[in-house]
């Protein structure tokens, strides 16, 4: 597999991936100080690669840099947060 390049569309609340032609993502909404994690999908065609733990890595690192708490409503953002103890931190 190639190194995925995810952009982040902060207009869009977005962090978003194009693999093998086909849009990953992970999306969220800011309520103040908080980062409201909604939704993330990649083609069942490209599950298993490691995707959307790339999407949610690169989305924690920048709740981290801009300071943000996070709240985890997508189960898949819950469920990587507990996998990785050291997001948990930044939990609202």
């Amino acid at each position: 597999m190639q190194p995925i390049t995810i952009e982040h569309l902060p207009q869009q609340g977005r962090f978003q991936a194009i693999v093998d032609g086909r849009l990953c993502v992970c999306d969220y909404r800011l309520d103040g100080s908080v980062m409201i994690f909604t939704h993330t999908e990649v083609a069942p065609q490209l599950e298993g690669q490691g995707i959307a733990a790339a999407l949610v890595r690169a989305a924690l690192a920048y709740a981290e840099s801009a300071g943000y708490k996070v709240r985890p409503l997508c189960s898949y953002v819950r469920g990587y947060m507990r996998r990785h103890p050291e997001t948990l931190v930044l939990q609202a």
